[in-house]
């Protein structure tokens, strides 16, 4: 597939529609019409449904399209490899992960490479959960993803990062009388603030406890779990840095047996850009077992 007609395919599903994508690309209308068609002729399938008064993508058009973002991405990505991205004096690296890791180790990576790379942009993609990140990465979203490493990372390149020791944040007024560490049997007599219902997958305390605990709030974003344990609303499960760095108004309790979950880097297998391998460099050097992030 020739990349100009990739291009105005993606224009025109962008646009939605001839004329708007037309003058976009500063082409006439009826030139990026019959490339549209050529494009058609050449896969001998029809892209658009054009029984309506707007262009409707077929479910040919629909796997095309991602098919065709991915080929621009990394043409993009080649073309960035060839220029000054190769000196790592401009560009980007783009990195996806879930709300699970946006503060720990998200925000300590991208620190420490840009303390490297002051040139280079950190751009942060958000997926609901490990295997959203596994797909962004397949779909060309992104170079980097943050993982736990108990996600299902098949024909990926996998780096190893840190363990993360998870602790309970507990409001003052019910810590008082709570021993540290806390047992799991203990732990199941408090009101809870997880995440269960969906955007990170299996929460690990209840992968260990079971589903029948006392959950009073199911929240996903961490500044609103912060906020209601400051309020005494219930006990959140957050990394020990997280926790401490993050929550001062909390007390810290650690569990006994410990919960510990292996932190990792993944990327598609194959030479990645200069910038991605920049960044996954940077994150060796700044973590070796369990730190702060």
């Amino acid at each position: 597939m020739d990349l100009h007609l990739a291009a105005y395919f993606v224009a025109v599903v962008d646009h939605g529609g001839i004329t708007k994508a037309a003058n976009a690309l500063y082409v006439s209308q009826p030139s990026l019409s019959q490339a549209i068609r050529t494009l058609e002729r050449r896969l001998g399938t029809t892209l658009f449904d054009r029984s309506g008064r707007q262009l409707v993508l077929t479910e040919d058009g629909r796997k095309l399209d991602v098919a065709a973002r991915r080929i621009l991405a990394d043409v993009e990505r080649a073309k960035e490899r060839v220029a000054a991205v190769r000196e790592l004096d401009a560009g980007r690296v783009d990195v996806i992960t879930s709300s699970t890791f946006s503060i720990d180790p998200m925000v300590g990576l991208a620190r420490r490479f840009r303390d490297r790379f002051p040139h280079v942009t950190v751009r942060i993609h958000d997926a609901p959960d490990g295997l959203g990140v596994v797909a962004g990465l397949r779909r060309g979203d992104a170079e980097v993803g943050i993982v736990d490493l108990a996600t299902d990372t098949a024909n990926m390149r996998v780096v190893p990062l840190l363990t993360q020791e998870l602790v309970l944040a507990v409001p003052p007024a019910l810590a008082a009388d709570l021993p540290d560490p806390l047992s799991h049997d203990l732990v199941r007599t408090l009101p809870l603030i997880l995440e269960v219902s969906g955007r990170s997958g299996s929460n690990p305390l209840l992968t260990v406890l079971g589903d029948d605990v006392p959950v009073v709030v199911d929240c996903s974003h961490p500044a609103a779990t912060w906020e209601l344990v400051r309020r005494g609303a219930g006990v959140a499960m957050a990394p020990r840095t997280v926790a401490e760095q993050q929550m001062p108004d909390a007390v810290v309790r650690s569990l006994d047996p410990p919960l510990t979950r292996q932190v990792g880097l993944v990327l598609r297998s194959g030479p990645a850009s200069p910038a991605a391998e920049a960044f996954v460099a940077a994150a060796l050097g700044h973590h070796s077992g369990t730190v702060a992030g």
